[in-house]
């Protein structure tokens, strides 16, 4: 596991230069759910891949911009679930994206994920990962320092709603508007990863992405995104649940790319989540 996290500390070095780096065009290619793909998502793709293809305990990889997973090592143990660059088409207005890492055995469903990281690119880059715990690290030169242990408190005051309102149900624009009510704070950039950061290191709050008109599945992939970030929060103290009020590491994956309605937050965010999606 050591190596596992090393590879994921040289990856995020390389994309963070990248980031300062690449040309911010978009390639004529498009990734597996249709969206054009920037050269930066490519680049830190490949990044990623060849810094985890060195990894002899590593099986299989799955990227969010490939179709399938890759078989790097066949006696490999772990599998690899990644989003090379989250919200990369931030990137051209300098807000803050990521990486996000789940690392698996035997398969890419929810209950098979043992460990989590992700990487935030911002002013600063930072370093998430959850074993045991939720430890977070800043990069100072090219050596990631302890910071923290992440813990959430019972309750938050953030929320962050993603999804176009225009196709919100009734009951989650109810949801939405009593947290407001409440005197939560808006807190939502259109990127994953800076966004759970947020929540996750000012002790707690909520970030939803329902299933809506449109997308009644959801956007935000379970493999990729979901997985790993449910096991984060449930690490931190918090919980993370689908419409359905399940835990999202209860669900399985016949697909790596099969989507899910997701909400993540403190204790008392997600049972008022549960509360107002019971009536509904």
């Amino acid at each position: 596991m050591t190596e596992i996290i090393e590879a994921i500390k040289r990856s995020a070095i390389k994309i963070k230069q990248a980031i300062e780096e690449e040309e911010l065009t978009y390639t004529q290619s498009c990734n597996s759910s249709g969206e054009q793909q920037l050269k930066l998502d490519v680049r830190s793709d490949a990044i990623i891949e060849e810094e985890l293809s060195k990894i002899a305990s590593i099986k299989m990889v799955a990227s969010e911009e490939k179709s399938e997973p890759i078989t790097v090592n066949e006696n490999g143990t772990y599998l690899i679930g990644y989003d090379p660059l989250d919200g990369s088409s931030l990137v051209d207005v300098n807000l803050s994206v990521g990486s996000i890492f789940g690392i698996y055995e035997n398969s890419f469903d929810g209950n098979n994920l043992i460990a989590s990281a992700y990487v935030v690119y911002g002013p600063r880059v930072e370093l998430v990962i959850a074993g045991l715990k939720v430890e977070r690290f800043v990069l100072k030169g090219d050596e990631f320092i302890f910071m923290q242990e992440i813990q959430l408190n019972d309750k938050g005051k953030l929320n962050a709603p993603g999804a176009t309102q225009k196709y919100w149900y009734p009951h989650h624009k109810k949801l939405i508007e009593s947290l407001f009510n409440e005197g939560y704070r808006l807190r939502y950039s259109g990127g994953m990863v800076p966004d759970l950061h947020q929540i996750l290191c000012k002790g707690g709050g909520l970030f939803s992405y329902p299933g809506t008109k449109d997308k009644p599945n959801g956007k935000l992939r379970r493999v990729f995104e979901v997985f790993p970030f449910a096991y984060i929060f449930e690490k931190a103290g918090g919980e993370a649940i689908n419409d359905k009020g399940q835990r999202l590491l209860e669900l399985e994956c016949s697909d790596i790319h099969a989507t899910t309605p997701c909400f993540f937050g403190s204790n008392y965010e997600v049972t008022k989540v549960k509360e107002f999606y019971a009536k509904s």
